[in-house]
């Protein structure tokens, strides 16, 4: 690990308006802010931008959370890797005792030779290719979770006679929650799982037990992203035991297992709402249990895959301007990152809260619209933002709350490269994914 060659004076104070930003962070002089106790400014100026701070101490301090909130012995939690992934992130997540949720092979031979033990892997997807497949199947993953009937041929065929492979199924459970429309997942009508209302996942589990190479030994559900109350999560439980009991009666089935899936909300903004952990894991078991003896059924262990509630809050994007214009009404700060290594505001229209670096600001705040270098009139990285009226070219920006779902979802797009990520932790820094070349990305054009 390698300090920076000046290290930031400690923090002067941590106002309210940080309390979305990892727990480390403080404001420093002349504007300046600390991460981990390393100064924003100086690590854009030494990994240039835009670029990616990840708070290794904010990431293991939301892995104890969480596994203070489900004790080991009633739950299981699982990282969900799509938030974001690196060698470094599989080890932070295997040190503090947490499993481990892939949605590929490539996910999956990261987290294994990264060290992460294959046992302790779940592999979701909806539509899982023979490659995934064959390397679950030769690397031993733990489970993998069953999204279609037609997948239990496929996957009983490739674990062959003799072998055994443990699997869950997903089941959708009539229940719509989730921040925007394209991030619901446990309703009717989309294209994960399989449905309760329809007799789909009923009918697979029976084709399951059926196959002697695979063995059943939960159900899994996904409710949907960025969900902030608890009371969803309640009812996806009430609906599964539901199954869980029908299936003990017509098949003599008792299931282990119950995995009610991740999308644990987070406050982008000051003053947002974000999901209580604590409430979910006191309500989600006490729901459980009592559910379950009313059924007359055993208790299943649970298990939860919090991803953007373990990495988001850890993450700061940095960006430097480059324009700041009129049109009309709306003034633009364009800095020179954007769709390519952040498409969430295009997707879904979320709102960031950007604050300046670097520089102090006594100027009065500026209604503006933050918007990425790409030739997509869609690029905006913050609608209707407050930044500093005197905001001009060469200023940095600093974007909380940005370790999930931004570099995971980044492109090519305008073969700009995709941004560095650099870890903090006790004032000192350390590079964990390199910037994205053009040769890197050259290499990969071998026509002529």
């Amino acid at each position: 690990m390698t300090a920076l060659d000046t290290a930031p004076a400690a923090p002067v104070r941590r106002p309210e308006d940080l309390s979305v930003w990892p727990a480390s962070a403080g404001l420093l002089a002349h504007g300046d802010l600390a991460v981990g106790g390393v100064s924003l400014a100086g690590l854009a100026q030494r990994y240039g931008t835009p670029a990616y701070v990840l708070d290794e101490g904010e990431v293991r301090e939301r892995c104890r959370r969480y596994k203070a909130a489900f004790p080991e012995a009633e739950a299981e939690v699982v990282y969900a890797a799509k938030a974001f992934l690196c060698r470094a992130m599989v080890n932070w997540v295997r040190e503090e005792g947490l499993g481990l949720d892939v949605c590929s092979a490539g996910e999956l031979e990261l987290a294994v030779t990264s060290g992460f033990p294959a046992d302790r892997i779940v592999l979701h997807g909806n539509a899982k290719s023979p490659h995934d497949l064959a390397t679950a199947l030769r690397l031993g993953v733990g489970r993998i979770v069953i999204d279609s009937a037609s997948e239990v041929a496929r996957l009983a065929a490739a674990v062959g006679p003799g072998g055994t492979q443990r699997v869950m199924v997903r089941v959708v459970p009539g229940i719509v929650a989730g921040g925007h429309e394209k991030i619901r997942t446990g309703g009717e009508d989309q294209k994960f799982g399989l449905s309760l209302t329809d007799g789909s996942a009923q009918h697979t589990i029976a084709r399951i037990l059926d196959q002697p190479q695979l063995r059943l030994t939960g159900l899994h559900v996904h409710l949907g992203s960025q969900i902030t109350t608890v009371k969803p999560y309640l009812a996806a439980v009430r609906r599964v035991v539901g199954l869980m009991a029908a299936l003990r009666r017509r098949h003599g089935l008792v299931l282990p297992e119950l995995d009610l899936g991740g999308g644990h909300g987070i406050a982008y903004r000051a003053g947002e709402d974000a999901l209580d952990v604590t409430s979910l894991a006191r309500k989600v078991r006490a729901e459980l249990a009592s559910g379950c003896a009313a059924a007359g059924i055993g208790v299943p262990r649970l298990i939860v895959e919090p991803g953007r509630a373990v990495a988001g809050p850890a993450g700061v994007a940095l960006y430097r301007v480059l324009a700041v214009k009129r049109t009309g009404k709306r003034l633009f700060v364009a800095v020179d990152g954007g769709m390519s290594d952040n498409p969430r505001p295009a997707l879904y229209g979320v709102r960031y809260a950007p604050r300046l670096i670097g520089r102090a600001s006594r100027a009065e705040p500026a209604n503006v619209t933050v918007v990425g270098r790409h030739c997509e009139a869609g690029d905006i990285l913050a609608a209707e933002t407050a930044l500093p009226g005197d905001v001009r070219p060469g200023d940095l920006l600093a974007v909380p709350v940005a370790g999930a779902y931004q570099l995971s979802m980044a492109s090519g797009y305008n073969l700009v490269g995709r941004p560095p990520v650099v870890a903090v932790r006790d004032g000192r820094a350390r590079l964990l994914v390199r910037r994205e070349s053009l040769e890197d990305m050259c290499g990969r054009d071998v026509g002529v």
